[in-house]
């Protein structure tokens, strides 16, 4: 655990971290501009499928922050970076939206419509266009053997109001139930996310820090590559939960706005 003023770069999670759902979180722009002022380093990291990085860029303009494209990193793009790995040009049954079917496409990779037309891999992102002809699909060809993998496991995407919307690893519950196989989860918490950023960026594992609101995605992500963590309590866990919790970040904040006057 490094202290806070020697960071160099903070990876920052996004739903319920810098926004909740079309509003930003008090304070969050002046966190961002004051890294800026600090000359420190920081990338969006965000386990959220739905959108790609130009949609996010947009987004992040029409609530005052203007982001450099390039910083903004998904688990939709590490999951294209790690099929590529595997397969260059595969054939892939996509179960995600619109903008995440687009970055697939542009990567090189066909996409599976027929159920006939047997892919290379299922995989499901956050897909609110989910329906059951999808759901059969996807089943069937994961009963046949086709490897599995979800872009992140996070459970609910959260909304102002304390309000939620079921996420991806609600949807991958449904299709362990339905087949008995579990996907190889690209996202948060898990590795992969984190070598590829690392990679992409040349970063240093020991200068850097992710920020978060969900223990299970966010801060075991930091616990387990020896990473600092840094949770805040604007999002999905609350004190309550986050006492309860054997998972346990290096740092704790109610809201990002905290870490103006420290850093």
């Amino acid at each position: 655990m490094k202290e806070l003023k020697d960071i160099k770069c903070f990876l920052l999670d996004m739903d319920g971290t810098i926004y909740l759902d079309d509003c930003l979180i008090d304070g969050a722009l002046e966190f961002l501009q004051h890294l800026e002022y600090k000359n420190k380093d920081f990338i969006f990291l965000t386990n959220n499928s739905s959108k790609n990085k130009e949609a996010y860029k947009e987004k992040l303009a029409d609530l005052g922050y203007s982001a450099d494209k390039e910083k903004i990193f998904t688990s939709g793009e590490a999951t294209i970076l790690y099929l590529k790995m595997k397969k260059e040009k595969a054939k892939v049954f996509l179960m995600g939206n619109s903008f995440l079917e687009e970055e697939f496409t542009k990567s090189g990779f066909r996409l599976v419509k027929e159920k006939s037309d047997k892919p290379d891999f299922v995989v499901l992102g956050f897909d609110t266009t989910l329906n059951y002809e999808k759901i059969w699909m996807a089943c069937d060809f994961i009963m046949e053997g086709v490897p599995f993998i979800a872009t992140h496991p996070d459970f609910n995407c959260p909304l102002k109001g304390k309000k939620f919307m079921p996420d991806t690893g609600s949807m991958i519950k449904m299709f362990e139930a339905s087949t008995g196989k579990s996907p190889l989860i690209i996202g948060k918490p898990n590795k992969y996310i984190i070598y590829m950023i690392i990679e992409k960026y040349k970063l240093n594992r020991e200068e850097i820090a992710i920020v978060g609101d969900r223990l299970y995605t966010d801060i075991k992500a930091g616990e387990d590559l020896g990473i600092t963590t840094i949770l805040v309590l604007t999002g999905e866990t609350t004190e309550k939960m986050y006492k309860k919790s054997q998972i346990k970040a290096d740092y704790v904040f109610n809201s990002i706005k905290d870490l103006i006057t420290i850093i």
